[in-house]
């Protein structure tokens, strides 16, 4: 018998840095799941992005076993780095607080790729320049 989806659960956690506490804690304990092999599962595969914030979505079965998938880091989150700003503009329109060159927009979109809904690369790049002009964000030519 094929085991049965009981839940969906998405959360984001620094990756390598996953603990039973919450958020973990709070969103996949009421599932009744082993935290303490979700945690160690998590952060063997996830050592390398160190530090930076990780969406996950666990699928949970009705056998309390679980699986789960890492997706890219968001956007904002690349960006923050790639402009060495801790966080984006209050007020986006009248404030800039960094900038991104095309090419760095370009190696964000390339990363991101496989998990935005864009046709080519040049449309992600697109959605990439529009979150970083909503965060104050300045893109410039290289």
């Amino acid at each position: 018998m094929a085991k049965q989806v009981v839940a969906q659960v998405k959360v984001q956690i620094p990756g390598g840095q996953a603990t039973p506490a919450p958020p973990v804690g709070t969103a996949l304990g009421p599932h009744g799941i082993n935290m303490g092999q979700f945690v160690q599962q998590f952060n063997d595969r996830t050592k390398e992005m160190a530090g930076t914030v990780v969406p996950v979505v666990v699928t949970i079965y009705n056998d309390r076993s679980f699986d789960f998938v890492v997706k890219s880091p968001p956007a904002a989150v690349l960006l923050k780095q790639a402009a060495q700003i801790a966080k984006g503009a209050s007020n986006p329109k009248a404030e800039k607080v960094g900038t991104v060159t095309e090419q760095q927009v370009r190696e964000i979109a390339e990363r991101k790729f496989n998990d935005l809904n864009a046709p080519n690369l040049e449309a992600a790049m697109r959605m990439i320049e529009g979150t970083a002009r909503s965060m104050g964000i300045e893109v410039v030519k290289s």
